[in-house]
């Protein structure tokens, strides 16, 4: 191993030059106050399930600093309450055809993209993030109704296998709904990570209680008011809200199944409380995605995706790449192209298309961007673009920024960040490359970059992560809603998408059928006959190849 274990050579790319400001966007769309108005968040907020008279916390807009939305509170006896209304009508759910449940999601497809300017002005408000980044929610929403509203048919369709006895033992697998899911989802991507992994849970028979972040509650209730609409039973998904600490661990308590995208720390939790109840759980955790850039790679695209892979939503993005993997012998090259475009970069808090990223959600994420880089720069590193907060654009704004230099005992060479940083290591060889991209304890996206499609995925096999993209940051594995989506190690357990994203909510029941014999003695024969009849019988079926 050279400097991907030591100090990277901290020198500038030769023409880089000093980082200057990022320039804004231009103005441009509604304002939050006139996207989400009283009358919209009071519509929204009576999905809540909160009884009595409920505390109020209020949300902040991330764009501007101001008060956003006040939300009613859920408590403990309110998650039991929606647990009790979804399980009065989840066995009627069950009952439909699966076709019928599956044209609810059609429905929803549709009214999605008609309507898809009051999620992305919603989502925006909420998260602060640009509105194209914004639209890739709305894109995979899309994506996972569409598939699982074309192929849920298939995937839970009863399946037949061998018996235990040829022709005489007939053996059916079905696919039983689990009940009830507890779905707990983050801030980041509030549309995707409500809607989007509740849509197989509904069309495998399911009721769901979700638990979405209170940030951004208003964007799941608008897509359960979505739902709804496309002929959802309304009290088929519940929506609670308050203090993780306090409704999470109610919801696990209830719950036949739970579904978590987080935190690696608040993973475990859930993990050991769903495993004392014996209940099982998927879990979609932390990252520190890596981006393999090799000798052969084509410069000019790999630097352009990594602006998207690194900076996308600002770097709140579970699979976005927080760290660069860069062939020595083309790294001053690539980095002067990839630091000015990251310096060209447009932020903006317009609910408009145009700004090339948005804002940092809260004062606590931009505490940790702002430490990681301070940290790192006192500690030696040197800034190649950004590296500082922007409140002249809003009060969360950070700009992207590129470290070089970084070295182990700094915070962001092993922390996840999450925001819109990137540390860059340099290598010699691709089996270094290989263990650099392996030496943390997450295993959830990485990229590699090469013009050489079969030395590409040769090297994605040897890489301990749930997607690999070669030529691509994190959208083409993401966006193949036919295959599964997930993490190894510290990134989680289970998989969203694909047939797993939908079976993962049922239970497989196994229905056999006997005819003419027993699986006993029979016809006058006693034990030992019985033995070695069936003795005589294993050693034909071996020959004969029957599995």
């Amino acid at each position: 191993m050279t400097d991907l274990t030591a100090a990277a050579t901290a020198t500038e790319p030769a023409g880089a030059g000093s980082p200057g400001r990022n320039p804004a966007a231009p103005g441009g769309g509604r304002t939050v106050a006139a996207a989400v108005p009283p009358a919209l968040v009071a519509r929204l907020a009576a999905g809540i399930t909160a009884t009595g008279e409920p505390s109020v916390v209020d949300t902040v807009a991330p764009l501007t600093g101001e008060r956003l939305a006040g939300l009613p509170q859920s408590t403990p006896a309110d998650v039991e309450v929606a647990f009790e209304l979804a399980r009065r009508v989840q066995p009627a759910w069950a009952a439909l055809p699966v076709r019928r449940r599956a044209a609810v999601l059609l429905r929803f497809h549709d009214l999605l993209i008609k309507r898809q300017d009051e999620a992305l002005d919603l989502i925006q408000a909420e998260t602060g993030k640009a509105r194209l980044h914004a639209f890739e929610e709305v894109l995979a929403v899309a994506l996972a109704a569409r598939h699982y509203g074309r192929a849920a048919h298939g995937y839970l369709r009863d399946k037949r296998h061998g018996g235990a006895l040829p022709v005489l033992t007939q053996a059916i697998e079905a696919r039983r709904p689990k009940g009830v899911i507890g779905h707990i989802s983050p801030w980041n991507y509030p549309l995707e990570l409500s809607v989007g992994d509740a849509l197989p849970a509904f069309v495998a028979g399911n009721a769901v209680v979700n638990k979405p972040d209170t940030q951004t509650a208003l964007t799941a209730l608008w897509a359960r008011e979505l739902l709804i609409e496309a002929g959802l039973p309304a009290d088929l998904w519940q929506v609670v809200v308050g203090d993780g600490p306090v409704i999470g661990p109610a919801v696990v308590e209830h719950a036949d199944y739970v579904s978590f995208t987080g935190s690696t720390r608040t993973g475990r939790d859930v993990a050991q409380r769903a495993a004392a109840r014996l209940v099982g759980a998927s879990l979609e955790l932390g990252g520190k995605n890596a981006m393999l850039v090799l000798a052969d790679a084509d410069l000019d695209r790999a630097a352009e995706c990594a602006v998207r892979a690194c900076f996308s939503s600002a770097g709140q993005l579970c699979i976005s790449i927080e760290r660069l993997l860069v062939h020595r012998s083309v790294a001053d090259e690539f980095l002067a192209k990839f630091a000015a475009r990251t310096r060209a970069l447009r932020l903006g808090g317009g609910l408009a298309y145009g700004a090339d990223m948005g804002s940092l959600v809260s004062a606590r994420q931009l505490e940790t961007t702002s430490r990681h880089v301070e940290e790192a720069v006192k500690a030696g590193a040197t800034v190649l673009a950004g590296g500082r907060a922007r409140p002249d654009l809003g009060p969360y704004f950070f700009e992207p920024t590129i470290l070089d230099g970084v070295t182990p005992e700094m915070s962001v060479c092993g922390e996840e960040t999450f925001g819109p940083v990137v540390s860059v290591y340099r290598f010699d060889t691709e089996g270094e490359a290989v263990t650099a991209a392996n030496s943390t304890p997450y295993g959830l996206n990485s990229s590699v970059w090469t013009r050489d499609g079969r030395r590409g995925r040769a090297i994605a096999a040897r890489l301990r992560t749930g997607t690999v993209n070669v030529n691509e940051a994190y959208g083409a594995a993401y966006g193949s809603v036919g295959s599964p989506m997930g993490g190894m190690g510290e990134s989680g357990l289970g998989r969203r998408h694909g047939a797993e994203g939908i079976l993962r909510f049922t239970e497989a029941q196994t229905i056999a059928s006997q005819r003419l014999v027993p699986i006993a003695p029979a016809f006058g024969l006693d034990d030992k006959q019985f033995a070695a009849v069936f003795s005589g019988g294993l050693r034909v079926l071996k020959a004969l190849r029957f599995k």
